[in-house]
């Protein structure tokens, strides 16, 4: 399989670039970020309506991912509190390696396809739950051995990657594949596929936040009550 995201790069001997040309060539290359996410709408859309008919009763969302992409997974879920007034457990993001993996790699963390599956038993997966997988290439061990536990298990499952045609693309009940093309510096996903992917959690959380109530005309709604709660009175 041809990875788009290993691709090599449209530019070459950055080291010989000046400062300005660096950093208008890396812009360049942001810009067209947004016009991939775009054309993911449609598949972004039917996922957060998926997921919120299982929030509503109950459900948690889980980000599960290595590297970057667990990262970007935990700083989502670890905004929704303070954003949005839920509990801690509503949004979880699980990284390979663990806490300690969002400071300092952990090494061959992401190549256990058994860890992911284990990590969710912890919070007591169930039916109502929705699993989402972060990977730029679609292939990440750690997160497609979770996507296809969770598959056989009755459990919806989202997939967020750059690579088009990737086992997460392929495998996952929802996917998301904004295609960035190859990065500034070859198959440095932090940067293009990175962006994608935290401008994709943003729409997935903020949606289903708006939709579960914790907005108020165009203001975060910081409530004190659980989200079960509201969901009630709803």
């Amino acid at each position: 399989m041809k990875k788009v995201t290993e691709s090599s790069s449209k530019y070459d001997h950055l080291e010989k670039m000046l400062t300005s040309e660096l950093l208008v060539n890396i812009n360049n290359e942001d810009k067209t970020v947004a016009f991939a996410v775009e054309k993911e709408l449609p598949a972004i859309s039917a996922f957060v309506d998926a997921c919120f008919e299982r929030m509503k009763k109950g459900g948690r969302l889980f980000y599960m991912g290595a590297g970057t992409s667990g990262r970007l997974g935990v700083v989502d879920a670890s905004e929704c509190p303070p954003t949005f007034g839920v509990d801690h457990g509503i949004v979880v993001g699980l990284i390979a390696g663990g806490d300690k993996a969002i400071r300092k790699a952990v090494e061959f963390a992401e190549d256990d396809t058994e860890q992911g599956w284990k990590d969710l038993t912890e919070y007591d997966i169930n039916i109502n739950d929705t699993v989402i997988g972060i990977a730029a290439t679609g292939t990440t061990p750690y997160v497609m051995g979770a996507l296809r536990t969770c598959k056989e298990n009755g459990i919806l499952t989202g997939g967020i990657t750059c690579n088009p045609g990737s086992p997460l693309a392929v495998e996952s009940d929802f996917s998301m594949v904004p295609e960035v093309g190859p990065e500034f510096v070859t198959g440095s996903t932090r940067m293009k596929s990175g962006t994608a992917q935290k401008l994709v959690l943003n729409m997935i959380s903020t949606s289903l936040m708006i939709k579960l109530g914790r907005v108020k005309g165009n203001k975060m709604s910081i409530c004190s009550f659980p989200i079960t709660n509201l969901l009630t009175e709803a």
